[in-house]
């Protein structure tokens, strides 16, 4: 009885500390130097959270051998929500640069660290 409490209390003692390492890392940046967006590296997919009202940029865009991150399902908090885009996302020290393009037509952003 008490090996089964013990096993019990440790199993849940490791599934405690494997979902703390698996936490993802938030960075806020600057987006149009006012717009807080909280990016984060969530298990391999990049997520790209609005800060004021939780709109969600990136959508899981996931990294490439380059360390850029690409994906299709990309939003832009100024278009339809139903619209996605093809986007990049390139990390510097200073910020990153986020691209998104749909029909041909192209349009990219540098965000700082905030």
């Amino acid at each position: 009885m008490k090996l089964a409490l013990k096993t019990k209390i440790s199993v849940a003692a490791i599934a405690m500390i494997a979902a703390t390492s698996a936490t993802a890392e938030t960075t806020e940046y600057l987006r149009k130097g006012k717009e807080i967006i909280q990016v984060s590296n969530d298990g391999g997919s990049l997520s790209c959270l609005r800060a004021s009202d939780g709109f969600e940029m990136c959508n899981g865009m996931l990294e490439q051998a380059d360390g850029s991150w690409k994906g299709k399902n990309m939003r832009h908090p100024a278009m339809p929500k139903f619209m996605k885009f093809n986007g990049t996302v390139v990390f510097s020290d200073a910020g990153l640069n986020i691209r998104g393009c749909a029909v041909g037509i192209c349009k990219a952003e540098d965000w700082v660290k905030n």
